[in-house]
């Protein structure tokens, strides 16, 4: 047999770390992937390739690592699958004794002998002059869904295996209609950003308690079945760089900021919290705060934590009590776990290092001793500190509390959903998941995505992707997590940028974002874990497909019962805006999106303007954009014409529409509920025709993104003529398409 080449060597390491040979971009165009990439990406995967010698020592070890490890680390299999392990040993070894322990989920255990030269062989392979074999060992066939662990001992080695059996599709709510058939229920929601929500009551920022009221509007005056919100995770609260949502602290808990701090049963009980909120000063503040255009992030932060510290300090004698309530709190301490411990050690080092030292800004600048959880110094400050520890652990447990009385609340009132929540794609590199779970983070990378004619100069995300071996070693435990964490509380989840369970764009370190190469991903692995986690949480999911996506992912998608996310802006075949009728079954539709200009902004090109404004255009982009939205205004109301949506008397040039008028407005929200998707989702500023959009992508201090308040308070909704009139609209859509 010849002996490989350099190129073929690498070709190989690529493709067995699922490193994509190439990628056909928006315009049809064919981009391989450099060596120079793939190099850069191995590298960060821990693979030399430097020279030929090199490539063929890492792919060795790459092999001999999986035919020497006894079992694999975890098995992702679906219920319909046959139940077994496989067991790779030498073929020397097959006289041995051997044993299989199965332990189901609710604990329960058994062990059976095992008779290697009597099971069937799957592979076999010569390796080190060693002749090795992997055999299929059966399992009990009645393992239900769920998370098992199984032990199989040959001779004097052992090794476990997480068996994960899922169902093969994911949840679907009842009554609305499984994939396939004609006709059948279909329901719509409005979507806010929390933080956003404007009333006479909160503190600067929408809360718990303003949700609880936005649900009974929205059930009685809108007939909605859920509540679209923003990612709620946790973020450092800090403006311009640390508001996103999309760009969080961490996934696997929420921001404090949500919390109805007045609604807090310690709060009735502190005397000193209730003086304090009487204060003239601190009255002003909230006045202030509330009166404000955006959110002032760390102005609410400080107020509320100041408030929060006195209540947790009375609920600091219950707690030495042992009452009822300090019992309730201990119970959501060990389910939180592992998780909860580091996210709470970080926020209060976070704390107390920058109050030492105001410059202190990131983890990766903290004394060194610090930087890594598990070191002496973080046991040590953590046992010293522990009140402050545990203090971020009771704002978990008060967010817990007001989210699942939110759902609740959202149920009583007859929305068939509740809460529709959000999982981002990212984390912030300088967050607490990066500092607590590094190792399931890839280094020397970022992740991105290829030139479009969004961003001609590709997008750069600045995180870094996931270390998809780790998660497997870990029997996808972190992932599970970020699915129920974010899933409970709520009747469907949205799964930001849903092609990165298939594959992601890798950009290596020094490179820019039109450089880098995709990446694959265990996606029947992870699709799985999903439907799992969907099933048990009673969730639907809804998979964010937009941009670049291989038909595959979107069939696959699918299969899994996953919806797929559809925009008004996108849908269009051959350069036309797509009928109404012709829209996808299974897909959640809707108007924009965060990034996107909402109806009305797009209508006075409000989007252009403000990338003009950041600096983000010169005068022939600029123009060139004013020029294509011309265009897509005409196609726009072409479309809304030939769907009998506009009176045939109406001027048919969008150049006589200078701004969304209330026929159009009418329109287009006609048009999106007379889809056959099954979900409808309207945006709260395409509600109310608000201009700004709430993110300008490439922005940080030039546009205030993710602090836009809505344009009327809770209580405007149903006392302000033009806002009733707008609720008045939508509700008769829904009642009309049958969505209510």
């Amino acid at each position: 047999m010849p002996q490989e080449t350099f190129e073929q060597l690498l070709d190989r390491a690529a493709a067995e770390c699922g490193i994509d040979p190439g990628y056909w971009d928006i315009w049809g165009r064919y981009h391989a992937a450099p060596a120079a990439v793939k190099q850069a990406i191995l590298a960060s995967a821990g693979i030399p390739s430097g020279s030929p010698r090199e490539l063929e020592q890492a792919l060795a070890e790459r092999a001999r690592r999986e035919w020497t490890r006894l079992a694999p680390p975890s098995l992702v299999v679906s219920e319909t699958e046959a139940r077994q392990l496989p067991i790779s040993l030498p073929a020397d070894s097959l006289g041995e004794a051997a044993s299989l322990t199965v332990q189901r989920e609710d604990g329960s255990t058994q062990t059976e002998p095992l008779h290697l030269p009597e099971l069937p062989q799957a592979e076999a392979i010569e390796l080190d002059g060693r002749s090795w074999v992997r055999k299929l060992a059966p399992l009990p066939a009645d393992l239900p869904l769920g998370y098992h662990q199984l032990t199989v001992t040959v001779g004097s080695r052992s090794a476990q295996t997480r068996y994960i059996v899922t169902p093969e599709r994911a949840w679907v709510e009842p009554g609305l209609t499984e994939p396939g058939m004609e006709d059948g229920a279909r329901a719509a929601g409005i979507s806010f950003s929390l933080y956003g929500l404007r009333s006479s009551r909160n503190w600067g920022c929408g809360d718990f308690r303003d949700l609880l009221q936005l649900i009974d509007w929205a059930r009685a005056e809108l007939h909605v079945s859920f509540i679209g919100l923003n990612p709620l995770h946790a973020i450092h609260n800090r403006r311009p760089f640390n508001t996103s949502p999309y760009l969080p602290n961490s996934i696997f808990f929420q921001n404090f900021l949500y919390l109805d701090v007045e609604g807090i049963e310690d709060f009735a009980r502190s005397p000193r919290a209730q003086r304090l909120r009487h204060r003239p000063e601190i009255r002003r503040e909230i006045d202030a705060l509330r009166g404000s255009r955006f959110v002032e992030y760390e102005r609410v932060a400080a107020l509320k934590l100041r408030f929060l510290k006195f209540l947790f300090a009375r609920f600091l004698r219950e707690w030495r009590a042992r009452s009822p309530r300090a019992l309730e709190f201990q119970k959501f301490l060990d389910e939180g776990g592992l998780l909860l411990k580091r996210f709470a050690a970080y926020c209060a080092l976070d704390e107390f290092l920058h109050k030492r030292n105001p410059d202190l800004w990131v983890w990766t600048a903290w004394p060194e001793e610090y930087r890594d959880p598990d070191s002496n110094a973080v046991q040590a400050f953590c046992s010293k500190h522990w009140r402050s520890v545990l203090f971020y652990q009771y704002l978990q447990w008060q967010i817990d509390l007001q989210l699942r009385r939110a759902q609740r609340h959202a149920r009583e009132r007859g929305l068939r959903m509740g809460l529709y929540h959000d999982l981002a794609l990212a984390t912030d590199r300088f967050g607490s998941d990066l500092w607590a779970h590094r190792d399931f983070y890839v280094t020397g990378c970022r992740v991105g995505s290829p030139p479009d004619d969004f961003s001609p100069s590709g997008q750069d995300w600045g995180f870094p992707p996931p270390n998809s071996g780790r998660h497997r070693e870990n029997g996808y435990c972190l992932f599970a997590e970020s699915i129920r964490r974010n899933a409970r509380h709520g009747g469907a989840l949205r799964i930001d940028h849903v092609m990165r369970l298939f594959r992601l764009y890798w950009i290596p370190d020094d490179l820019s974002a039109a450089q880098g190469a995709y990446v694959r991903e265990r996606s029947l692995d992870y699709l799985r874990v999903l439907a799992l986690e969907s099933v048990r949480n009673r969730v639907t999911v809804i998979g964010e497909d937009l941009g670049t996506v291989e038909p595959e992912v979107r069939e696959t998608l699918a299969k899994f019962g996953i919806l797929s996310y559809r925009l008004f802006y996108f849908e269009r075949e051959q350069g036309q805006f797509l009928h109404y009728d012709k829209y996808v079954r299974q897909a959640l539709v809707s108007s924009s999106t965060h990034d996107l200009p909402t109806l009305a902004g797009f209508w006075v090109s409000a989007d252009i303007e403000a990338r003009r404004k950041a600096g983000l255009l010169d005068e022939a982009a600029w123009r060139s954009q004013m020029e294509t939205r011309a265009s897509e205004k005409q196609k726009m109301l072409d479309t809304l014409f030939h769907c009998g949506l506009l009176k045939p008397e109406m001027p048919r040039s969008a150049a006589s529409y200078p701004e969304l008028t209330g026929d159009l407005h009418n329109a287009i929200i006609g048009f999106l509920a007379l889809t056959p998707s099954r979900l409808l989702a309207i945006n709260e500023e395409d509600l109310t025709k608000e201009v700004a959009q709430q993110n300008l992508p490439g922005t940080t201090w030039q546009y205030p993104n993710w602090g836009r308040k809505m344009r009327f308070t809770l209580e405007e909704l149903t006392s302000h003529p033009e806002a009733r009139a707008y609720t008045e609209m939508v509700r008769n859509w829904i009642d009309r398409s049958g969505r209510g």
